[in-house]
């Protein structure tokens, strides 16, 4: 077991929206990766994941509808939900979601 400083590691980062697998909850991985004010494209999972906003605040838009998380708010996205981030979301991400297959 180790400590992770999660603020650190999403700086150290070579590339914003460029995510580090941490570690693995069962099948779950949990991942940081540090956001930069750039839109990202839409995309959807087969299963849900959770977004985990550290500091900064992340612009969603999931089914259309826009949400903005701030800082130690989470949000759940539905297995098959489409969901973009929008321009403004800066700051740290921890994101939890089943691997893709």
């Amino acid at each position: 077991m180790s400590v992770i400083n999660l603020m650190e590691t999403a700086s150290g980062l070579p590339e914003a929206w460029s995510s580090l697998q941490l570690g693995r909850v069962g099948a779950a991985c949990v991942k940081v990766l540090r956001m930069d004010e750039m839109p990202v494209a839409e995309e959807s999972h087969s299963a849900a994941e959770a977004l985990l906003v550290l500091d900064g605040r992340l612009e969603l838009v999931a089914d259309g509808t826009p949400v903005s998380v701030r800082a130690g708010e989470l949000f759940m996205v539905a297995a098959g939900t489409v969901h973009t981030v929008g321009p403004g979301s800066r700051g740290t991400l921890v994101i939890v979601e089943l691997p893709e297959e």
